[in-house]
């Protein structure tokens, strides 16, 4: 792990430690996702958020906005300071997402089955406007049980929206609810082009990344398989983590297993 990505997951402990908010584990589970996607695989203008040839994402599961917030203060594409003002009053980075207060922020999400369908909606009118820009959306696999994914899976396959990937976050958070099965197999048969990769591999994110734009008329569906919590013993694959916001002995014994890394 990268010193910065280290950094990047400490300021994600900070934030849900100071505002007693947040979701950590699906931040981190999604984190190397983001990072390797905004960081060369984008074409975004950091000076110009409503450039119309730039490339669109929605974060469709938007509870785990703080992988969001800290990918764009890395990125300069909003102030680090704000990342210490998460969640409080009168600050414009919620628990969820926030169109009209963020840039580069393309839809306010966070009721899962809602992101994915509007990303969707996006590429459509891209389309419509021969505009070339890409759509990247990422999704949760509990997520993946709203019919509303499976509905918008059928008309962009319909309509070959092959400027579209979603990402989904296979990190197995829904399996005691509703195991959801092969979602590789789901997507083909869906008529997408789908892989499953390491969603915690740089080399392997930005492998498939690339591989959407070989000419396939067909959108694109990257099985990331994720852990969620990953990087800490306590956290990962622990429920009682979801939303739980660490007390300041826990935020000292993450930190110190962050570095230890």
């Amino acid at each position: 792990m990268t010193r910065e990505l280290t950094q990047l997951k400490e300021s994600i402990l900070n934030a849900a430690f100071a505002s007693r908010e947040g979701h950590i584990p699906s931040a981190l589970s999604i984190l190397d996702i983001l990072w390797v996607l905004y960081n060369g695989v984008m074409n975004i203008n950091p000076s110009d958020p409503a450039d119309d040839t730039r490339d669109r994402f929605l974060l469709s599961k938007g509870h785990a906005a703080l992988g969001l917030y800290a990918v764009l203060a890395d990125c300069g594409l909003i102030d680090p300071a704000e990342l210490s003002d998460f969640c409080s009053f009168h600050s414009r980075l919620g628990g969820h997402p926030e169109r009209t207060k963020i840039p580069f922020v393309e839809a306010s999400t966070g009721s899962l089955g809602h992101g994915f369908p509007i990303a969707v909606g996006v590429a459509m009118g891209l389309k419509i406007r021969q505009n070339s820009a890409r759509v990247y959306t990422l999704c949760g696999d509990g997520e993946c049980n709203e019919g509303t994914i499976w509905e918008a899976a059928m008309l962009a396959a319909h309509h070959k929206l092959d400027n579209l990937c979603c990402i989904v976050d296979h990190n197995h958070s829904t399996d005691r609810a509703l195991d959801i099965g092969n979602l590789e197999a789901k997507f083909a048969a869906f008529g997408w082009h789908a892989v499953t990769i390491d969603g915690h591999d740089h080399s392997a994110i930005r492998t498939a990344l690339a591989a959407q734009c070989s000419g396939s008329s067909r959108p694109f569906a990257i099985i990331a398989k994720t852990v969620k919590g990953k990087g800490f013993q306590t956290m990962e694959g622990n429920p009682a983590w979801h939303h739980k916001s660490p007390t300041s002995d826990e935020l000292a014994d993450l930190v110190k297993e962050l570095y230890a890394q």
